[in-house]
């Protein structure tokens, strides 16, 4: 439809108010920045299964340089080593699935812990959903963290020569990704790991003799191995989101300074099409993992899951946005669904839904902040509050100075242009192919949907 090398603010920008753009596109540098320090330390505590008596610092000092070395080969490094991880990835989560599906059924050795049927004991005893609704609300922004980067999917997609074909499948794997890697392979981890079991992260950020649940399970499965394996896959995972935070964050950075939205220092890009300056501001702030070291570490990095997780749900808060005032104005012009190459299934109600969820989930949040933690009865702390909500007063400060640079605010249907920057397609083609989908059988056209 419209060609995106200005990433999704500059729609923010053209369909809802310059100012509003502009805190979208530096509320996403800001995700990516403090992302990249998180996942840094995530590494480091990944090595700890292993090694215990290294210090942390030097495998944040580790990993740091190898994200370095990719990315000095810019886009082509970049690809290279998401493709290898993610087939890596895709490979080791659905071989885990599987057998967690038969541990579940008590198909496990002999010697291991699931060697009779398992079930769903612990969702009963300790019980789903722990510490209640205060414990369900208080678990969104690490869970909205967890899900930065799915849209470069459809980003990425949009850029091909041929976005008609690679952005309905692009977005449609992403569905089943979430789906199936997310949601399915959770619920396994729920039935066969115990939430206070005292082995788990979650009691001990920096305790190197905690480990990560899919890790736990291989190893009481008496799978000899599995946990290792699982361990390598837990850091290949997050070294390919770190080098993604370098990559994404960037490029972002770059292409809101080249629309004058920022230092045009930023808008340097050299001869191999790699934007130097941003990518170094971005690797700069990597070293922000090394507070971690502190014995305030612990504390520290919470603050930036809070910041990285609050902002990934303003950005997503802002692609439905920014869709909703487009389908608004696309109507209010005179143009017809027919004229757009590809619709969401769910369509503007999709983000409608989208946007309500994201709304639902700052509020909870904002509760979250007001009490005491979970387990805990009475009010929170003034700290424990801008801890949990520092990244709303950032990004309302970061809306207010793009108000005063731009000095214009929501913007009407009649002056929202949808028509400058459209991407030329091959109608008759298109038209060819919707005409040859709706003649198929219906479990045909049910798969052209769903995949």
């Amino acid at each position: 439809m419209y060609p995106v090398s200005g990433g999704f603010y500059s729609y923010a920008v053209r369909f809802v108010d310059p100012s509003f753009g502009f805190a979208t596109a530096w509320t996403y540098v800001i995700s990516w920045a403090t992302a990249l320090p998180l996942e840094l330390t995530v590494c480091a505590i990944t090595i700890g299964y292993w090694d215990s008596n290294t210090s942390t610092g030097v495998w944040i000092a580790v990993f740091l340089a190898a994200i370095i070395i990719l990315n000095i080969f810019g886009v082509l490094g970049y690809a290279e080593e998401e493709f290898w991880a993610s087939s890596f990835k895709l490979v080791s989560v659905l071989v885990f699935i599987i057998i967690a599906v038969v541990l579940v059924c008590g198909g496990g050795p002999s010697n291991g812990r699931y060697d009779k049927y398992w079930g769903a004991r612990f969702w009963y005893d300790p019980g789903a959903f722990k510490n209640g609704f205060k414990g369900f609300c208080s678990v969104f922004v690490t869970a909205a963290f967890t899900f930065a980067g799915t849209e470069l999917v459809g980003l990425a997609a949009a850029e091909t020569r041929n976005p008609t074909v690679s952005v309905p499948s692009a977005v449609k794997q992403v569905f089943w990704r979430i789906t199936i890697f997310y949601i399915l392979a959770l619920s396994l981890i729920g039935l066969l790991i115990n939430s206070n079991d005292p082995a788990l992260l979650s009691s001990g950020t920096f305790d190197s003799s905690k480990a990560s649940p899919f890790v736990l399970v291989g190893k009481y499965a008496g799978l000899r191995g599995m946990d290792h394996f699982m361990n390598v896959v837990i850091l290949s995972s997050v070294l390919s989101i770190g080098i993604a935070s370098v990559y994404a964050g960037s490029r972002t950075l770059t292409a809101i300074c080249q629309q004058g939205h920022g230092p045009k220092i930023f808008t340097y890009i050299d001869r191999a099409g790699r934007p130097l300056p941003s990518v170094a501001a971005i690797i700069v702030c990597g070293c922000l993992a090394f507070i971690n070291l502190s014995a305030e570490g612990e504390v520290v990095f919470d603050w930036f899951l809070s910041i990285a997780g609050l902002a990934v749900l303003f950005t997503w808060g802002s692609i439905c946005l920014a869709h909703i005032r487009f389908r608004a104005a696309w109507k209010y012009h005179g143009h017809s669904l027919d004229e757009i190459p590809f619709k969401a299934i769910g369509g503007v109600y999709g983000s409608y839904v989208g946007l309500t969820f994201v709304i639902l989930v700052l509020i909870a949040q904002f509760y979250i902040a007001i009490v005491a933690p979970p387990g805990e009865s009475g009010m929170g702390t003034a700290e424990g509050f801008f801890q949990s909500y520092l990244a709303l007063p950032v990004i309302l400060l970061i809306w207010i100075i793009g108000y005063l640079w731009k000095r214009q605010g929501w913007l009407k249907l009649a002056e929202i242009d949808v028509e400058t920057g459209r991407r030329q397609h091959d109608w008759e083609a298109i038209r060819t192919e919707r005409v040859r989908i709706a003649q198929l059988p219906f479990w045909k056209r049910l798969y052209y949907i769903l995949f």
